[in-house]
């Protein structure tokens, strides 16, 4: 039986965003009793809503152009799709606190406690709990995320992605930026905002998808991310 288990946020008005980018807002744009002529109705029922949002709303993958200027025209919607289709293992680091780093190191260490290998062209997730604990607090923008080190060394390993529950994959600051030009350098993703890493633990490989959705020279995009487990 195949089990498909969601890692994505739901997408609504007031949900928290990353520092200053968009704020989401949602009007009816199209209500039901517009279309049947209703006048002045008393409720209005949805038939459209138009949304107003950022591309790095949610859990979303970051393109490439996204990393730095010099990758300019690595756009969302030039990204092979083999990149969103992967193998994929969840990585426990739940015991890290607000703004702790995750060093490759502890990332070996995490595999072997598993017994699992990360193979090329994979995603990796990183389960921190952050956002169970702290999804909306005063801490939510201040989560543990990898050093500069632990990008380069997954960039050598050519996986495809990683992923994390908070809104950065480095800690702002520290190793943010860094990490999105090694990125850029090493031509692999992050998926950002991703939920409910914890039923992943422990339980090896799956088939992880993330499709984006093809923005012309976009430089990410919103994802309904899964894991599937097929027995």
């Amino acid at each position: 039986m195949i089990e498909i288990i969601d890692l994505s946020q739901e997408i609504y008005e007031g949900m928290p965003v990353y520092k200053d980018l968009p704020q989401v807002t949602m009007t009816i744009h199209n209500s039901h009793e517009e279309w049947e002529g209703i006048q002045n109705p008393e409720i209005k029922t949805p038939a459209v809503h138009k949304l107003e949002l950022g591309e790095h709303t949610g859990t979303h993958v970051d393109a490439i152009n996204h990393m730095a200027k010099q990758y300019q025209g690595q756009s969302i919607d030039t990204m092979p799709l083999s990149m969103f289709y992967t193998q994929g293992i969840c990585l426990d680091f739940s015991h890290k606190g607000l703004k702790e780093l995750i060093t490759s190191d502890e990332i070996k260490e995490a595999c072997m406690r598993d017994n699992v290998k990360i193979k090329e062209g994979d995603t990796i997730l990183l389960y921190t709990d952050h956002y169970r604990k702290h999804y909306g607090d005063r801490h939510w923008g201040s989560g543990p995320g990898i050093t500069i080190e632990s990008a380069r060394w997954l960039g050598k390993k050519k996986i495809s992605a990683f992923g994390v529950e908070t809104m950065s994959p480095g800690v702002p600051g520290i190793s943010n930026k860094e990490v999105h030009h090694i990125c850029g350098e090493f031509g692999f993703t992050h998926y950002e905002n991703m939920i409910n890493l914890h039923l992943l633990i422990g339980r090896g490989r799956f088939r992880f998808i993330g499709f984006p959705l093809k923005i012309k020279g976009g430089t990410g995009s919103p994802v309904r991310a899964v894991a599937i487990f097929d027995d």
